[in-house]
């Protein structure tokens, strides 16, 4: 399966292929990634990375379309609750002197379309 091409199976394959998108768009901005997929008892961070000024801890989201709602909306408080809590045992194993920041990538696509729109918002909670 070509990168661009969405799998069409089930939602964890279709979660890993928008991961590796939002990687890809993350590195062509000039971020070297540091994890992925990074577990605690807390929960997961999907992306984590970095550039000259911030570590990055991010959550990707991929939906179909918008038409329901937008896929930020979908970082419930008890998500990022979650997602700092994963965050602040990643910094307290990984020191740095970067100002950590959590970002949301929206990534819409369609089944039909294989160039999905990506939305970077950051500094999203």
């Amino acid at each position: 399966m070509a990168e661009s091409e969405a799998p069409q199976t089930n939602t964890r394959e279709r979660g890993k292929w928008g991961e590796s998108i939002a990687m890809k768009f993350l590195k062509d901005k000039g971020f070297a990634i540091v994890a992925s997929g990074w577990r605690t008892r807390f929960g997961e961070i999907d992306l984590i990375a970095k550039n000259r000024e911030y570590v990055v801890f991010v959550e990707v989201k991929l939906r179909k379309s918008a038409s329901f709602a937008y896929a930020r909306e979908f970082v419930s408080m008890s998500k990022q609750g979650k997602i700092r809590k994963t965050a602040s045992l990643w910094l307290a194993s990984h020191k740095t002197a970067l100002q950590p920041r959590f970002d949301v990538i929206e990534i819409y696509a369609p089944d039909e379309v294989h160039s999905p729109e990506i939305f970077h918002i950051e500094n999203a909670f």
